[in-house]
């Protein structure tokens, strides 16, 4: 028994390679692909058609064999892993419909090498923009809650001891920010994937009189790859897409692991409903972080995934080949799902977690979070330096953590005594500058420098941040209009090949 694909095999697959290669393969890419390669089929099929390369009754009965197929849909061939892979399969049905002569002629000028990369781009294109959209809908909530909290006062920590203070709204604002590059290098993917390696065959092009700009419009993509080994040898769209996600993963988890240490009953910031919390088995008072925990562990699920497809690529010859084409791409379809869900998720808790507004602010107004801006009080009306400054309200920090006072505690006498120790002079402050100072609304909202968290500074901000989400979805949009266009038009012309045998 020889092999069912190629002549030039004498003996059929061993079951071993069809059991651990070809039959995975087959079922997680037949069904996935199925579509995409009957896009790629009927705008092969009419380019072959209008440059002459088929003639016109060979044309029409290929059309309506995949018109049917595409009617019927995947559930209707019969999978033979035997076979090897999705096209082959794909290929026996379609010559069971148009015959032996007819159904094998649509391989001409082409190869599974062109078709996979085609395939790998419009699923890297499509997952782009679906992931863009996800990620926008994600900053948008994340603006509207930063709106509702702009006057939510927190203490903003650096090294994870209380720095200054900040608001919740100001927090969430900057968390915006930084997803708005990742869904930059989201749509930057759309970029790298829109050229269309369909024509470069198995490596070097082909002798018949192609059209490859035609086909590539028909896909809605941009323009043709001009380099045909560049074509089938290159998968850098989805390791660059891979990447974004790890990256923008990786800012989700830095807001998981702010939520979560801000949920616990130490600090009392935050609370989660009951709705997105889980419990224990054991311990009936445990209401316990889920949707952190799994968004945690599904950053460190994209980072592997990622790091997988660039040690898959690294080292391989640049051609088309199996691990290189095949196995590095595996990983980003699934990193692409997994980073989906992980989206819907952190949309979900941006939304629903709640801020405890007088806890934040209490802890601002104890946790000595407010005392630089006693420092920049000595530069303005005691004529210190800053280093100065620095040196005295530290001197001062240190005595009300010995006396066991909080910042609010603070008195002129206290910092006129570190004055004279520290410089060797007495400053006199009132007690109303001090208050103002350590107070961390006034503090806050004294804070008006660009960048900063004063309230009036992070509402005019979030203004421009939804501009710039705007014009992001206005890339996405114009993208899917460009798409859904060429579909339409594709599946138009083949209508009209077809409608040409009725005349």
């Amino acid at each position: 028994m020889e092999s069912k694909v190629s002549a030039r095999l004498k003996q059929p697959l061993a079951q071993e390679v069809i059991e651990f290669i070809f039959l995975p393969r087959l079922n997680r890419e037949f069904f996935a692909n199925f579509e995409l390669l009957h896009q790629i089929n009927l705008a092969h099929l009419l380019m072959l058609d209008e440059q002459g390369i088929l003639d016109k009754s060979t044309s029409i009965q290929l059309a309506k064999a995949l018109l049917k197929m595409q009617a019927d849909g995947p559930d209707v061939v019969e999978l033979d892993p035997a076979r090897e892979e999705a096209y082959f399969n794909y290929e026996a049905h379609l010559i069971k419909l148009a015959g032996q002569d007819v159904g094998g002629r649509l391989h001409t000028a082409r190869s599974r090498n062109d078709m996979g990369a085609t395939i790998d781009r419009i699923r890297a294109r499509d997952f782009g923009m679906r992931i863009g959209t996800a990620l926008i809908g994600l900053a948008q909530a994340a603006l509207d809650r930063a709106g509702q909290y702009a006057d939510c006062v927190m203490p903003g920590y650096t090294h994870m001891q209380a720095a200054q203070p900040i608001t919740y709204g100001y927090y969430l604002s900057a968390l915006v920010d930084a997803w708005s590059r990742d869904i930059d290098r989201v749509l930057h993917t759309l970029d790298t994937a829109n050229a269309s390696p369909l024509g470069s065959c198995a490596l070097a092009g082909t002798s018949f009189p192609i059209d490859r700009a035609l086909t590539s419009s028909m896909l809605g993509f941009s323009q043709p790859l001009a380099n045909a080994l560049d074509g089938v040898a290159s998968r850098d769209f989805a390791l660059e897409l891979s990447a974004a996600l790890a990256i923008m993963m990786i800012t989700c988890s830095r807001l998981v692991q702010d939520f979560y240490i801000w949920s616990t009953p130490e600090f009392g910031f935050l609370s989660f409903p009951d709705s997105i919390a889980s419990t224990s088995s054991i311990m009936p008072q445990k209401k316990n972080p889920a949707v952190l925990e799994n968004l945690r562990g599904k950053a460190g699920h994209l980072i592997g995934l990622t790091t997988a497809a660039f040690s898959t690529v690294k080292s391989t010859h640049f051609t088309h080949s199996g691990d290189s084409s095949r196995e590095s791409t595996r990983t980003c379809w699934e990193a692409c799902e997994e980073a989906l869900k992980a989206l819907t998720l952190m949309k979900l808790l941006v939304e629903r977690v709640e801020p405890n507004r007088e806890r934040m602010a209490a802890r601002a107004a104890e946790d000595f979070s407010t005392v630089t801006d006693l420092a920049d009080l000595l530069v303005r009306k005691a004529d210190t330096s800053f280093r100065d400054a620095h040196h005295i309200i530290g001197a001062v920090v240190r005595q009300a953590l010995d006396q066991g006072l909080s910042a609010r505690q603070i008195t002129p006498a206290m910092i006129a005594t570190a004055a004279r120790e520290q410089l060797g002079r007495r400053i006199e402050l009132r007690e109303d500058d001090l208050a103002s100072c350590l107070d961390p609304h006034g503090n806050v909202a004294a804070r008006q420098s660009q960048g900063g968290p004063a309230p009036k500074r992070v509402l005019e901000h979030l203004g421009e941040q939804r501009a710039r989400l705007d014009k992001q979805r206005t890339v996405i949009d114009r993208t899917a209009r460009r798409i859904h266009d060429a579909r339409e038009s594709l599946q138009e012309r083949i209508r009209a090949l077809v409608a040409v045998e009725a005349k």
